[in-house]
């Protein structure tokens, strides 16, 4: 039977390629997104390479509509065997500029809705004492002070390697592995940083699941 991975944040960058990375190893793939005509294209895609891929319209800032997207996920394909977190607000401005209303839409998008995500899906991979939680962090998670402009991704992304951690170490006796891909470039400026390049990051996070990071230079 052939294990499941669900990205959330599917697109021709990164997320689809990390879903093709895993399919190519036989996993089932779950494309979750905002727009429906984007998502048959991709499906239709993975489809022509032989790959048995599906989808589901989200909103990454409702957790309504990522609770109801992944409990319809589960029911119709079982345990989400890998669930990776790929979205986030790609929206710059330095902190003496943004109102701390737009602060907590980075927050939402980029921290709370991944930990909304992993609370859908943990039940599930507990009770069969294996799982995955893979998430997409970045340069400036590792170093905030790269660049000030984009102060409310470096924030978001902080964070995030701070609870990728955290959830590592509290579920690894249940046999759940939570790990991060930081990736310290531009995507696509070259071609270790292409996105098919990138993806190899997260298949060999989840194989060896030896660290909770992967700091990919």
């Amino acid at each position: 039977m052939s294990k499941l991975v669900v990205v959330v944040g599917a697109g021709k960058g990164m997320g689809n390629h990390i879903a093709e990375r895993f399919a190519q190893e036989g996993f089932k793939v779950v494309l979750m997104a905002r727009r429906q005509t984007a998502l048959d294209e991709y499906v239709a895609e993975f489809a022509a390479k032989g790959y048995e891929a599906y989808s589901k319209v989200v909103d990454v800032a409702d957790t309504n509509s990522l609770t109801t997207a992944l409990n319809e996920i589960q029911t119709d394909f079982g345990v989400v065997d890998v669930l990776v977190y790929n979205a986030a607000l790609m929206q710059g401005g330095k902190l003496t500029e943004m109102s701390s209303d737009e602060l907590m839409k980075h927050y939402q998008i980029d921290v709370a809705s991944a930990l909304h995500c992993v609370h859908q899906v943990l039940p599930k991979q507990i009770e069969q004492h294996s799982g995955a939680l893979l998430f997409t962090g970045g340069l400036f998670g590792v170093h905030p002070n790269e660049n000030l402009d984009y102060a409310g991704i470096s924030i978001g992304k902080t964070a995030l390697r701070s609870m990728t951690l955290m959830l590592n170490t509290e579920l690894k006796d249940k046999g759940i592995y939570s790990g991060i891909v930081q990736i310290m470039g531009v995507v696509g400026s070259n071609e270790h940083l292409s996105p098919k390049n990138i993806a190899e990051a997260y298949w060999k996070l989840y194989k060896t699941q030896n660290n909770f990071e992967y700091i990919y230079n």
